[in-house]
């Protein structure tokens, strides 16, 4: 029996349970008590708190990157929350966790020892249950490639970063990149990026390289900024442009999920939420159906919004989440509707040939299976990381003057950089996003035809939708609509009521469309509220 003891003692010693933190599993009360500080202070490697949730890093096996640029390619690491079943795996792993038990020895005599255990599920949910942990370091995000911190430095030591409580988990591993590149780095990354990996590109015009450009170096600047990214959209008036490839970029240098736009706003609602538990830097609606007008209050708030917060799936709970990534879609001749003109960024593309697949002569051939390949990735972001290096180096200069709402500290950043690159046009086809929102132009239509019609008198609802009455020859046959076209109609195409006509109207009182202003006001005599369209 002595030998039996002496040997299983051997085997703890052996397993290096000796060298292991300890933690004494005694009454319930004071695990709960040993537990709960063993966490606190990180006894566990990899495990931080995160929205005082205690969360573990780790490796996730089994993940495929994508293979085309059009499918969610993943970080190689993830944040999970800590329950009771992996509490009692870390546990397992990385500390020795006991009881004291007494036996009789071969002589009569009493002795202690410590039996290996793993503490009880109520114990475990117990010690976990606490919001506030004080001395576990906080994690507020995992990043696929270096990023710069608040104070302008660049974080590219892999794992987690004190100063900012990320976690650095580079998708593309990365020789160390100096703070101060030489002119001859500069001059290469300029080249490499501005002609041989986006000079082929059928741009519209140089703004929309310019903000494809300031839209691939966002990632890099958010922690920076710490400012709000607005949407990208890319799109095309041909398929086989090179829309996927772009987005692509992005995603096989940061991390993408790919998701399906959905015009529902609670689909949309339940995707954002669950994506935004996935560590990745750029979220891409991609391929949507030509001709699709991106409109919804929910992505508009989620673009504004610098925390979204809502009912995790299938749980009687609500989490929050830091909204620190890029969103784009991409498709044909997209159109944007709503907030979102104001809140988006164009990059557009036009090929000009009717089979845009077949061009050759690029300075990258095959180039949307080359960006997979990780040693490319590796050059682009490479000389990415060099631009940004030397932009910090020259004091980070901006483009003052440059506004865009709530993304204004993002656009004179963003243009700074690349106006100290020699890329000039960022954000100057505005104009042309305005032409994409559909619903813009429909009410600039609508004023302008009624201007024209009633020019400065004030008219009611009645009087509108009579005006709007078509006449018909004596074979049924229109001849003559007088807004020729553009009045407001239903889901079924047929001039507004009178009533909801009104109800359209008071939400258009005082705001501007184009150079058109809709006035209203209240007749003293019979009550009825009249309207006017002025222009400024």
């Amino acid at each position: 029996m002595t030998e039996m003891r002496a040997r299983a003692e051997e085997i703890l010693a052996a397993a290096g349970l000796d060298d292991l933190p300890q933690i004494e599993a005694a009454s319930g009360p004071a695990t709960i008590r040993a537990l709960r500080e063993a966490i606190d202070t990180g006894v566990i490697p990899g495990t931080y708190v995160s929205g005082g949730r205690v969360v573990h890093v780790e490796r996730v096996s089994g993940t495929v990157a994508g293979t085309t640029g059009d499918e969610d390619s993943p970080l190689p690491v993830t944040a999970s929350e800590v329950g009771p079943p992996s509490l009692a795996a870390l546990l397992a792993e990385h500390t020795h966790t006991f009881r004291t038990r007494t036996r009789k020895t071969d002589d009569g005599r009493q002795e202690t020892y410590q039996e290996e255990v793993t503490p009880p599920t109520p114990a475990l949910a117990a010690a976990l249950a606490p919001k506030e942990w004080p001395h576990l370091r906080p994690l507020y995000g995992i990043v696929g490639a270096p990023v710069l911190r608040p104070d302008g430095s660049l974080l590219q030591q892999p794992g987690y970063d004190k100063a900012t409580g990320l976690y650095l988990a580079s998708k593309v591993p990365l020789d160390e990149v100096p703070e101060a590149p030489t002119g001859a780095q500069v001059q290469s990354a300029r080249d490499f990026l501005l002609h041989r990996f986006l000079g082929d590109f059928p741009w519209v015009g140089p703004a929309d390289k310019a903000n494809y450009l300031g839209l691939l170096v966002t990632p890099i600047l958010r922690s920076y900024l710490r400012t709000l990214i607005p949407f990208g959209v890319v799109t095309s008036t041909m398929p086989g442009s090179g829309k996927t490839i772009l987005t692509c970029g992005l995603g096989m240098l940061y991390g993408q999920r790919v998701l399906t736009w959905t015009h529902s706003d609670e689909e949309l609602r339940k995707a954002i939420t669950s994506v935004l538990a996935d560590p990745v830097g750029t979220i891409i609606f991609d391929n949507l159906a030509e001709g699709t007008v991106i409109d919804s209050p929910v992505l508009a708030r989620l673009i504004t919004d610098r925390t979204w917060a809502d009912r995790l799936l299938g749980k009687n709970a609500t989490a929050a989440f830091a909204n620190d990534r890029v969103w784009t879609a991409t498709g044909n001749n997209l159109a944007l509707g709503g907030d979102m003109r104001t809140r988006s960024v164009l990059v557009a593309l036009n090929p000009d040939t009717p089979r845009p697949e077949e061009r050759t002569g690029f300075a990258i051939p095959d180039l949307d299976q080359w960006i997979l390949i990780p040693s490319n990735q590796r050059q682009v972001l490479w000389h990415l990381l060099i631009l940004v290096a030397d932009w910090i180096r020259a004091g980070a200069p901006r483009h003052r003057g440059l506004t865009m709402r709530q993304f204004t500290t993002w656009a004179e950043a963003v243009g700074g950089f690349l106006e100290h690159h020699g890329v000039g046009a960022f954000l100057a086809n505005a104009e042309d996003i305005r032409d994409l929102d559909e619903e813009e132009t429909d009410w600039i239509a609508f004023f302008a035809q009624w201007r024209k019609m009633f020019g400065d008198e004030w008219v009611t609802t009645n009087r509108l939708r009579e005006s709007a009455n078509v006449s018909h020859d004596p074979y049924g046959n229109r001849e003559h609509d007088p807004w020729e076209g553009v009045f407001r109609t239903d889901t079924r195409g047929r001039p507004l009521s009178p009533r909801s006509l009104g109800r359209l109207l008071r939400g258009q009182v005082g705001r501007y469309r184009g150079s058109y202003r809709l006035s209203a006001r209240m007749d003293p005599h019979s009550k009825i509220k009249n309207y006017r369209v002025e222009e400024w």
